[in-house]
């Protein structure tokens, strides 16, 4: 197994089910963005046949470092590395869980080489679902979700993954825990700091991750890559708030049924149905005791104070490369507001003026689609600069 940003908390939450299951589950491959240390903690752990760290600025230092833990293992840098490693011969299965762009190229690589593909990086579907599509139709491989939510109606759907219009199902439901600020209004919203924003009720997750969560642009990037893994039509995704984050996701049927796919928030839950699929193994879950849980809540989301999750919905409908757009006017948008020079209800309004900016265009490959992120950030940039 390829296990790319293992540092993060996907990538913990994976190895943790690997360490459980030696005799199944091996980890030939490791990757970090910049974090050196760290990955030689799992080196150290785990130890790989191949250590790769993004930042090719930090692998002299990554060497030296492997060398004095007594790891032996070859070593590569820089996005190339990340591309060959996950399409080479070290691993059948890829873990696709860097965050953000960054981790585009690899999930592409990993879907034409036939790879059985554990994606939590989003923003592949988001900013590029067709060519990703293409990519596993041409390499034969597979792809499982490994966001809970993702998973979870991936759990729910018929076992046939029969189109769903042939499959009786009307409907996929995405549950937002609703994120810390649930229930707040944008007047108490104006003056939010990031320590608040990335402090979840339910989840432990990264920086980037949280605000997106409470913004609620990670439900609405939730949607988009829910139209691409399931072909679902815009109108037939919903959201509901669901503050106890025990219902991950639910489908609806024609007949009037309604399939839940229900657990204690921990990621190793779906991570672990991925990696066994279709099998079932111990993920080192608590078993949700139903008897003793809290009554459960459903409402439904506030678009006027959370716009993220309705610019999402636009983006979706206007198709072509506008969820790129929006992806990539969302992470400069979160990186500012996380270095104090952009308020929290700031980041909507960055979104919304790139996306008015940059009418869609067709996706077309994916030298084009990078140079119309470039295009996004460049233009998110410059009005954050024209607000300071």
């Amino acid at each position: 197994m390829a296990v790319l940003g293992a540092t993060g908390s996907i990538g913990a939450s994976t190895l943790d089910v690997i360490a459980r299951h030696p005799a199944r589950f091996r980890a030939s491959v490791l990757s970090a963005h910049r974090n050196v240390e760290a990955l030689v903690a799992l080196c150290v752990r785990h130890r790989p046949e191949l250590a790769v760290i993004a930042d090719p600025t930090l692998a002299g230092i990554l060497e030296r470092r492997l060398a004095a833990a007594g790891v032996r293992c070859a070593i590569g840098a820089g996005e190339t590395a990340l591309v060959e490693a996950a399409a080479g011969a070290l691993c059948d299965t890829v873990v696709a869980a860097i965050v953000g762009a960054a981790g585009l190229r690899s999930t592409l690589a990993a879907a034409r080489a036939g790879k059985r593909l554990l994606l939590a990086n989003k923003e592949s579907v988001v900013m590029a679902g067709p060519l990703l599509l293409t990519a596993l139709r041409e390499g034969g491989g597979e792809l499982i979700p490994i966001d809970s939510e993702h998973n979870a109606i991936f759990q729910c759907l018929p076992a046939t993954r029969a189109p769903l219009g042939r499959s009786g199902v009307r409907r996929l439901i995405l549950t937002a825990s609703g994120g810390p600020f649930r229930g707040l209004t944008r007047t108490e919203l104006a003056a939010v700091t990031p320590a608040q924003a990335c402090k979840h009720p339910n989840w432990t997750m990264g920086r980037k991750i949280s605000v997106d969560s409470a913004t609620l642009m990670n439900k609405g990037l939730e949607v988009i890559e829910a139209h691409h893994l399931f072909g679902a039509a815009p109108e037939t995704i919903e959201v509901l708030v669901h503050p106890q984050s025990l219902v991950h996701s639910l489908v609806e049927y024609a007949d009037g049924s309604l399939l839940a796919q229900l657990g204690n928030p921990d990621m190793r839950t779906a991570i672990a149905h991925a990696l066994a699929w279709p099998e079932r193994i111990e993920a080192g879950v608590t078993p949700l005791d139903l008897a003793a849980a809290p009554p459960l809540a459903f409402e439904t989301p506030d678009l006027t104070t959370f716009r993220c999750l309705a610019l999402a919905f636009q983006a979706l409908r206007a198709g072509g490369d506008a969820p790129a757009i929006l992806n990539a006017a969302n992470e400069v948008a979160v990186e500012a507001f996380l270095a104090g020079t952009l308020p929290f209800l700031g980041i909507a309004e960055v979104v919304e003026a790139v996306l008015a900016e940059l009418p869609a265009q067709a996706v077309v490959d994916i030298d084009t689609l990078v140079e119309r992120d470039r295009t996004a950030r460049e233009a998110a940039r410059r009005l954050l600069r024209g607000a300071c």
